[in-house]
């Protein structure tokens, strides 16, 4: 499974309606409003690089109102779980 971020741009009246349509693209497991530089976050979870650049490409760059996407892919996923986990090694 590959996980990416990708920070998307939106013009000021379209951020809830892009955010629900990102939300809605196959291989987005979630879409999220946030502050900063960037208006949506999504979180894009697919098989292959391929189906990363189909997510973004065909779908969040093409949602009207977004203006720019920057996309990372994640290296190695940490939360509090495997952290705790690895803790409790032995015990």
């Amino acid at each position: 499974m590959i996980t990416a971020l990708c920070f998307v741009q939106v013009t000021p009246d379209k951020v809830n309606e892009a955010g629900e349509a990102i939300a809605r693209i196959d291989g987005v497991h979630a879409a999220y409003s946030v502050t900063g530089k960037i208006d949506l976050v999504a979180l894009i979870e697919v098989r292959t690089h391929e189906d990363v650049a189909r997510v973004v490409t065909d779908g969040i760059a093409k949602v009207p109102g977004v203006t720019a996407t920057e996309t990372h892919i994640s290296f190695r996923t940490f939360n509090s779980a495997d952290i705790e986990a690895g803790f409790s090694l032995g015990q």
